[in-house]
């Protein structure tokens, strides 16, 4: 080509920050490329970089012939042992040295683009192993221009999108904005990798608190949990490793400026630091901070939690259309269902009334099962009689007569209640009964309610 190639390889490698053999790679493709346009798929080509030149070579095969018949493949034994190998023979192939020059404008029209793709493939791959390693990242970036709903963010060496369910809701950009967000993901695509950003995941929230807290980053607080209503009003629970730092006040700052810098930058999103607790229902009760709780009863099977808040403390432990229950639930990983007091007790008067109104209950055992989590006739007709003795003072003997003390109870309810419920506990108690323990019982000789009955006895062992 007659012209160094060493000083424009090594600029352009300095600039894209891409691998000088990854360039001489792209230079060598493209000639042969170019060489191909020209001579067509039927010849045999090389091409190699010499460092002394600065010069990309390439060189056609020819076979060493008596006759030529063909120029372009052939070459003949005099003309070989004279220009290339003193030694040659007919039937061997030697490579000729090319005139790159002589390939013509369409050839180097095609030289050129392979070099731009060949470049464009290599500053993608730079771009993606930069990046795929720095997901939760929180990068700063210019606002570049808008797609639809999205904004396309230079981040300089890059571009990433902030899709918009993404974005806080109500924040409005234009284009020269200075924007931070965390890297969500970082995919590979046919075109460019796509960084995607987000300002709206609770991971945002996260690690601006990390970078504003030093006892974060040092590990002496931990953030161990975080919910959010984006633009409204997030959660974060955090504990300490050293009983000397109070990890609410580390996460506060003095006079508040730590969570400030936070809130500043969520525009305006409320912030409560939650004091974690390993006990789940602890912890619900500092998450509906600040409401006062009464009382909180734990189902574990289902992962539910009843809150129990006095009346005048309800709409403060639901909160705004109930956010603030909503992002406790959230931050938790519980089901919270809150109520008064007034309609707990309502409830609960209703239900231990009902337990207490079956056969051989007495008011110690209405109040264990109770505080266990049994509410009607119907709970204790579907136990066993394994899970009513694993509660103090319950011997197999009173489990048995509860259990038949319920199924009677369902059988014949009393006229207060509710109508049609009692038939349906029936079905479901003897659905369950009859899962367990097939019943041999002719029950077209019995009323439904004994056959029920002695199916279930059966069950159990009566």
């Amino acid at each position: 080509m007659g012209i160094n190639l060493n000083r424009i390889i090594d600029q352009v490698a300095k600039e894209k920050g891409i691998a000088r053999d990854t360039l001489i790679e792209a230079l060598i493709a493209a000639l042969v490329s170019a060489a191909r346009k020209k001579y067509g798929n039927r010849v045999e080509l090389e091409a190699q970089y010499s460092e002394d030149t600065g010069e990309v070579e390439v060189f056609l095969f020819k076979d060493v012939v008596e006759k030529v018949e063909d120029a372009t493949t052939e070459i003949d034994l005099g003309t070989a042992r004279r220009e290339l190998d003193p030694e040659a023979e007919v039937g061997d192939q030697l490579g000729v040295k090319m005139d790159t020059e002589t390939f013509g404008r369409i050839a180097a029209q095609t030289a050129k683009q392979v070099i731009i793709q060949k470049v464009k493939d290599a500053e993608r791959e730079n771009i993606y192993a930069e990046y795929k390693d720095r997901k939760g990242d929180v990068v700063t970036g210019m606002v570049q221009r808008f797609e639809k709903r999205n904004l396309v963010v230079n981040l300089g060496r890059a571009e990433a999108v902030l899709p918009a369910p993404e974005q806080i809701p109500r924040e409005t950009y234009r284009q020269g904005d200075r924007i931070r967000a965390v890297i969500l993901d970082v995919r590979r695509t046919q075109k460019d990798p796509q960084i995607i950003l987000s300002r709206a995941n609770p991971l945002f929230l996260v690690k601006l608190f990390e970078q504003e807290v030093p006892e974060i980053a040092e590990g002496i607080v931990r953030l161990m949990c975080a919910a959010r209503e984006p633009g409204q009003r997030a959660k974060i629970g955090v504990r300490s490793t050293d009983s000397d730092v109070d990890p609410v006040g580390a996460c506060v700052g003095m006079k508040g400026s730590r969570v400030q810098a936070v809130v500043q930058e969520l525009r305006g999103e409320k912030i409560d630091i939650i004091p974690w607790n390993d006990d789940p229902a602890h912890f619900v009760v500092n998450a509906l901070q600040p409401a006062e709780i009464s009382k909180v009863i734990i189902d574990q099977e289902v992962g539910t939690m009843e809150v129990i808040v006095a009346d005048d403390q309800l709409s403060l432990a639901i909160g705004k259309r109930g956010q603030n229950v909503r992002l406790a639930a959230k931050l938790t990983g519980w089901k919270i269902d809150v109520r008064s007091e007034s309609k707990e007790e309502k409830i609960t008067g209703e239900s231990f009334e009902r337990l207490m109104a079956i056969d051989a209950m007495d008011e110690d055992t209405a109040s264990i099962l109770f505080d266990n989590g049994y509410r009607t006739p119907e709970d204790v007709a579907k136990s066993t009689l394994a899970e009513l003795t694993s509660f103090v003072g319950i011997t197999e003997e009173k489990a048995t007569l509860l259990i038949r003390g319920a199924l009677r109870y369902l059988a014949n309810p009393p006229e207060e209640a509710v109508e049609g419920e009692a038939e349906k506990a029936v079905e479901s108690v003897q659905s369950e009964a009859e899962e367990r323990e097939p019943t041999k019982v002719d029950q077209g000789t019995l009323p439904a309610a004994e056959a029920v009955a002695q199916s279930a006895s059966s069950s159990v062992g009566v």
